[in-house]
């Protein structure tokens, strides 16, 4: 869920008919044939199955509707306006609630994606490689700026940057394969290599690790 306005979450909404506090859910999709929208990406429900419109609403329903089903109470953000919303089971919303905490958590990372990808067109005259770890670290980033920034990595010759890549779990064999070739080329430049015994990164000439001790 993508929603443009995150500081509508830091509302509190208390439900008029029970005090309880409305939860910040998704708001349901509406047919454009219907020609009405929610005005809102969010709504604040009430999900107390103990509020009396929640409650007195299924008699009411079947009565004047013929069918099953009750109401919730709802407000829009920035309003204590009451609103009611019929729903046709108790489960209703309680499969919409909003992770405030991980919506915080994918818009950080949206964000540190989109100021990385911009990043990447002076991060060589500035010779600043975090546009370019970031965007490599990043699973969830576009892949177009995510492979033109494995591809930037070779001109920065900073083999500092092995470790984090190395520690890294990819998700796509083909931005492994990518990195791997890159970090190959980083160390024939630099005359180095890895110890295929601990990993460290010593003398292409060695013959015994500097590190682990052991023979090559």
């Amino acid at each position: 869920m993508n929603i443009k306005d995150l500081s509508v979450l830091d509302e509190e909404h208390i439900c008029p008919d029970c005090d309880a506090k409305m939860v910040a859910c998704e708001a349901p999709p509406v047919h454009v044939g219907d020609g009405l929208g929610w005005g809102s990406e969010i709504l604040f429900i009430c999900l107390n199955n103990e509020c009396p419109p929640f409650k007195t609403g299924w008699q009411k329903v079947d009565v004047n509707y013929g069918h099953k089903g009750t109401f919730r109470n709802m407000q829009l953000p920035g309003s204590i306006e009451q609103n009611v919303m019929m729903v046709a089971s108790e489960i209703a919303f309680t499969g919409s609630i909003i992770d405030v905490k991980q919506l915080r958590e994918q818009n950080e990372r949206y964000q540190n994606e989109k100021a990385a990808t911009k990043a990447l067109e002076t991060c060589l005259e500035k010779n600043d490689i975090q546009p370019v770890m970031t965007l490599i670290l990043d699973e969830a980033a576009t892949p177009e700026p995510r492979q033109r920034a494995v591809e930037m990595l070779i001109f920065f010759d900073d083999l500092s940057c092995i470790d984090a890549i190395r520690n890294h779990t990819f998700k796509k064999t083909a931005f492994k394969q990518a990195t791997d070739m890159i970090i190959a080329k980083l160390l024939e430049k630099n005359y180095k290599k890895e110890c295929p015994f601990c990993t460290e990164i010593i003398k292409a000439q060695a013959r015994k690790c500097l590190h682990c001790k052991a023979d090559l």
